[in-house]
């Protein structure tokens, strides 16, 4: 698999239900620095083809197949380290919710999980969010055929939106205050938060921290949740030090227009529950968007989550317990 066939496919994935042709995919591969003439593009979707990676239809172009899709998860894992810091950026960037109208698009994890588990499902939910330990109260919930932004919902599947913490990095950025993301990690609580117990760096990595803790069961928060005593998902990450005061201010903000997460923000240059910071920073740690979904792991249902999966109407999300 050379690069260009695989800059190929993102181009197909990003678009899944859309027949793309050449000269679609030829302007938009110029987005990943590749520049090929039409003709150069059929030949690589020809080869695509051969290999079961795209599906002809007709002269209309192609889509990608789930082999495709497959491929596109394995293939030259080189090349997307540092994948995750680079998309949390550009989604920070992309974050545009006006806190005052409640307009504009924040950012959602998309998890799926078996239709016929779906009662079971919220109640077991149904405690962390009315916990601290979730981002936000409002959530989007779909069927198997019905969309989730630009996702489609797969058969016999519910689609599950939660509000992703990097929301808060957008947020941040918007009222004029840069956000480092450090750390994913499992935090420790025992009425109040005590310590990370284990920590993945977002730089250089290729995979979403959060999702690798929840597939290896390495949280509590039901014990969170129930009995103060557990093991939650959170995040470490830094804020300039001549922000705190703004930021402590703009936490209060969020809070009152239904978006949460922010559990401690730390004091200049001093270690936040035992992280170090760097010069003129302080410690901010936010709860992950995905502990009602670590639950669900946890009480022996099945899911699947691709974390800072869409940009989605921050209007459109109704609250949790709107679903019982």
């Amino acid at each position: 698999m050379t690069k260009t066939m695989l800059s190929i496919l993102k181009v197909l994935d990003t678009n899944p239900d859309k027949i793309l042709g050449s000269r679609a995919i030829s302007k938009r591969l110029k987005v990943y620095g590749i520049d090929l003439t039409e003709r150069t593009v059929r030949y690589h979707l020809r080869i695509l083809d051969e290999r079961g990676f795209t599906k002809v239809f007709g002269k209309e172009g192609r889509m990608i197949t789930p082999k495709g899709k497959e491929e596109l998860t394995q293939a030259l894992v080189s090349d997307k380290i540092g994948f995750i810091i680079s998309k949390i950026e550009t989604l920070s960037y992309l974050t545009d919710l006006d806190l005052e109208t409640r307009e504009g698009n924040i950012i959602l994890n998309i998890s799926y999980f078996p239709e016929e588990r779906l009662k079971d499902s919220l109640a077991l939910m149904n405690p962390v969010f009315s916990s601290s330990y979730v981002m936000s109260k409002m959530v989007i919930l779909k069927r198997s055929g019905e969309r989730i932004g630009d996702v489609m919902v797969p058969d016999g599947q519910v689609g599950f939106g939660t509000v992703c913490s990097v929301t808060i990095n957008g947020l941040f950025l918007k009222a004029g205050i840069p956000v480092t993301s450090r750390f994913g990690g499992v935090l420790q609580i025992n009425s109040e938060p005590v310590r990370f117990t284990a920590l993945i760096a977002y730089e250089g990595s290729s995979l979403d921290p959060l999702e690798v803790f929840i597939k290896s069961r390495m949280t509590d928060v039901s014990g969170a949740v129930g009995n103060h005593s557990g093991k939650i998902l959170a995040s470490f990450r830094e804020i300039p030090v001549v922000s705190i005061e703004k930021a402590t201010k703009l936490r209060e903000t969020l809070n009152d227009k239904g978006i949460g997460g922010i559990l401690l923000i730390g004091s200049p240059n001093q270690q936040l529950l035992e992280i170090p910071v760097g010069l003129d920073r302080a410690g901010m740690i936010i709860v992950g968007g995905l502990n009602p979904i670590a639950v669900l792991e946890e009480g022996g249902i099945p899911t699947t989550t691709k974390a800072m999966s869409t940009l989605y109407p921050f209007a459109e999300l109704v609250p949790f317990h709107d679903l019982l």
